[in-house]
């Protein structure tokens, strides 16, 4: 008889803990929510210089801190370029397109920087 009792008594003691549960508001504030926002959309310098190692030739490194149009022209320079290469004029757009790149190296953590400052202000509206 006392086992009956005891299973009635953990059944309404669950039932209590469940409609706690339940009628408790979010667990994530809209601070933490900001903030898990922004880290998981923030640019990374490390990305973005190892793009520009391995895709600097087709402008990966602009493409990804949101300078498409740049990124284009550095792809199209690049690519005409080494087409034009056989009549010698494609060694001078390579030639340009060797100093932009190395410029770019430069400028890679201002723009990372700029990017995530505007990712904080968009988050923070």
């Amino acid at each position: 008889m006392n086992d009956g009792h005891n299973i009635r008594l953990i059944t309404v003691l669950g039932a209590i803990v469940m409609q706690s549960n339940i009628s408790r508001p979010s667990a994530v504030s809209d601070d933490a929510r900001v903030m898990m926002l922004y880290e998981a959309n923030k640019k990374s310098t490390i990305i973005a210089y190892l793009l520009w190692w391995f895709l600097g030739w087709a402008g990966g490194h602009r493409f990804y801190n949101g300078k498409v149009g740049s990124g284009i022209a550095q792809l199209l320079m690049f690519i005409g370029g080494s087409a034009l290469l056989v009549v010698y004029v494609g060694a001078i757009l390579l030639l340009g397109w060797a100093i932009w790149w190395i410029v770019d190296a430069f400028l890679i953590p201002g723009w990372v920087r700029n990017q995530n400052n505007l990712l904080a202000t968009q988050l923070g509206a």
